[in-house]
């Protein structure tokens, strides 16, 4: 066998690591092994929009698939009683424990049974791993006893006198909560292998940063963003206009904990602003969504906040939307077109009442110029935005972990939309100068988000950060995909029809076979496996409207995570789940609090879809992981082989 210099180098890298016949043939053995193991299960939610406690309870039970353990270890031999018992304890170990302490008479026969269940669970979901993957998912204090109590052992002839003597030792040392613990959150690591989130993490619900906090945690994520994930990254890179955005909607929904408390940003400047600027301006038509109970004074600053950021936002928009002409947002410039004596605004050669123009920082004469008190109230939140140590910790996560789009185990993923014309074609845009659309146009676009956060240059910084707001709302935004964002129209026009939002022609192509295979080979995919999986728009199943479309080929998983949805969709979302045995849609049913769960072992209602199945078990070998250790293995057979023939010498 020839070899060249590349060759030669990149073998004698890799004799580093294994410098003699025997350990380049003990990998190859092992990493064979690997790829005969049934393929990981992955996990996929889109549209959290701050849900933490149904995100975080979706997450502990993976849609289902703990409980589905549970059936299957256990079958008829434990009550539903007894399984919802073992499901909840797996879920919220600590929570459960305290009450089991306080009502059990009998606690130690209760830690042996409940430990030799989890042993049990344990070993089921260990199954699907090599024991070095297992090992080292393993927590450190008990590594070498789960791996004991998890482990065939030939050698012993009478194995459950060994485990249950084991288990005693536990129970007798006082260390059978935390052990009963680390089982717990053990079983819940090894039921989901990887963990897809297809965008907006953010706003509507009161915890984004808990669920930010969450992920950060987990084992192994990755993450599509969406437009409300883009909007709070342009935010913390000190995008004016982003910034407004942000808070305008958290100030709408009632989620201001989330900005002051969550990232510790202070809002006390724009409290200050709003009380003097709007001190005896009417706020009526700014509605927050704060419940009844709160003071009518907290109530009224509320609604004098919104309208400030609102205002702002408008402001900011139009400086944006006329430094920018390509982004051809002209329609969007609104403030100008207001009629300030007769109370009405003409858009599109058509005049409307409004509700509300009160506005005492708009100079009709120059409306998008900021008034020196909105200059320095900008200044000052730019300041905090940048300098919230948790707010960037999370978004350099969302660009480490992110990305428009990804292409995993035959599937395209993406939160919102490839932008089309009306004839199925891809929709361009000209950015620089250059036309971009496809594929294409996502790369181009995600350059550019990733030079508004890290860019040195300050032009590039700016640039890069303007195009990332008009990922938020512009028309070709693959993660909008609407003509328009009518923010000002539902706020200030009655007439309803201004209100509409004209969606991407994608929409009327997802049922399309030609379409959907079409935007599937632009992203290198072919085959019957290969699916897209989206997020963005609610599937409104109380109308009767379909997650699975093109025969499957399509799946959309926002079902209403956010409770600002339920109301349309009839549910609380969609989720995925993708093993070795085929896909499966789970519908869920509202979420009522994490202590309802805990005190009434109640879980989350589902109905399950199975979308596709497979007549043999996907292994390792048919994933995107088993194509990587297919090479590893040839580039190990070609040091084999140099070792025998010489070329290399074992060390």
């Amino acid at each position: 066998m020839k070899y060249d210099e590349k060759d030669l180098a990149l073998l004698k890298l890799l004799s580093r690591e294994f410098p003699t016949i025997a350990s380049a043939s003990t990998e190859i053995i092992n990493l064979q092994s690997i790829m005969n193991l049934p393929k990981g299960t992955e996990h996929f939610l889109t549209d959290i929009h701050g849900e933490y406690e149904q995100f975080n309870h979706v997450l502990k039970n993976g849609s289902g698939s703990v409980r589905r353990k549970i059936d299957e270890e256990f079958g008829n031999t434990l009550s539903k009683k007894d399984k919802k018992s073992l499901a909840t304890l797996i879920y919220y170990p600590n929570e459960k424990l305290d009450i089991v302490r306080q009502e059990e008479e009998n606690i130690e026969d209760w830690y042996k049974i409940t430990l030799h269940r989890l042993v049990q669970m344990t070993k089921r979901v260990a199954s699907k791993y090599t024991r070095s993957k297992v090992r080292k998912a393993l927590p450190s204090d008990f590594a070498y006893v789960i791996e004991e109590l998890i482990t065939e052992k030939e050698e012993v002839q009478d194995k459950e006198l060994y485990y249950t003597a084991i288990i005693e030792t536990i129970i007798e040392t006082g260390r059978a909560p935390d052990f009963i613990i680390a089982l717990s959150n053990l079983v819940q690591r090894l039921v989901i292998d990887h963990l897809h989130v297809l965008g907006d993490i953010f706003d509507r619900g009161p915890g984004p940063q808990v669920i930010m906090d969450t992920l950060m945690k987990y084992h192994s994520v990755d993450i599509q963003w969406g437009n409300h994930d883009v909007i709070w990254m342009s935010a913390a890179a000190g995008h004016w206009a982003s910034i407004a955005t942000v808070l305008r909607m958290s100030i709408r929904y009632a989620n201001l904990d989330a900005v002051e408390e969550g990232y510790g940003i202070n809002l006390v400047p724009l409290v200050s602003f709003a009380m003097n600027a709007y001190q005896d301006v009417d706020c009526s038509h700014f509605k927050v969504n704060i419940s009844k109970d709160h003071h009518p004074a907290e109530y009224e600053l509320s609604t004098r906040m919104h309208k400030a950021m609102f205002i702002l936002q408008q402001k900011l928009e139009g400086q944006l939307i006329l430094k920018h002409p390509e982004f051809k947002m002209e329609g969007r410039l609104l403030l100008d077109k207001i009629d300030f004596d007769n109370k009405t605004i003409t858009m599109e050669g058509k005049t409307y009442p409004l509700k509300d123009c009160d506005f005492p920082t708009v100079n009709p004469e120059r409306p998008y110029e900021l008034t020196e008190g909105e200059f320095l109230l900008m200044k000052r939140l730019d300041h905090a935005f940048r300098h919230s140590e948790k707010l960037q910790r999370h978004v350099r996560f969302l660009h480490v972990k992110g990305s428009l789009y990804k292409v995993y185990n035959s599937n395209l993923l993406y939160h919102g939309c490839v932008p089309m014309n009306e004839d199925g074609s891809f929709r361009s845009m000209i950015i620089d100068s250059e036309e971009y659309c496809g594929k294409d146009l996502y790369d181009t676009l995600e350059t550019y988000v990733r030079r508004g956060y890290f860019s040195k240059d300050a032009h590039e910084r700016v640039k890069g950060q303007d195009y990332t707001w008009y990922l938020w709302t512009g028309p070709d935004s693959p993660v909008f995909g609407k003509d328009k964002m009518a923010t000002f129209e539902r706020y200030l026009i009655e007439d309803e029809e201004t209100h509409k939002e004209k969606k991407n022609p994608y929409y009327g192509f997802r049922d399309d076979k030609k379409i959907v295979e079409k935007i599937l080979a632009e992203f290198g995919l072919t085959g019957d496996e290969s699916h897209i999986i989206n997020g963005h728009v609610p599937v409104e199943r109380k109308r009767g409207q379909s997650p699975i479309m093109c025969d499957g080929k399509l799946l959309i998983i926002d079902g209403g995570f956010s409770k600002a949805y339920q109301s349309k969709t009839g549910i609380a979302g969609y989720t995925l789940v993708s093993n070795s045995r085929g896909l499966r849609l789970v519908a869920h049913e509202p979420f009522e609090s994490t202590w309802e769960a805990i005190l009434n072992e109640t879980d989350i209602a589902e109905d399950d879809m199975v979308v596709e199945q497979h007549l043999n078990r996907l292994r390792v070998a048919d994933t995107d992981t088993g194509r990587e250790i297919r090479s590893q293995i040839d580039q190990l057979m070609k040091l084999l082989k140099a070792y025998e023939e010489g070329v290399l010498v074992e060390k």
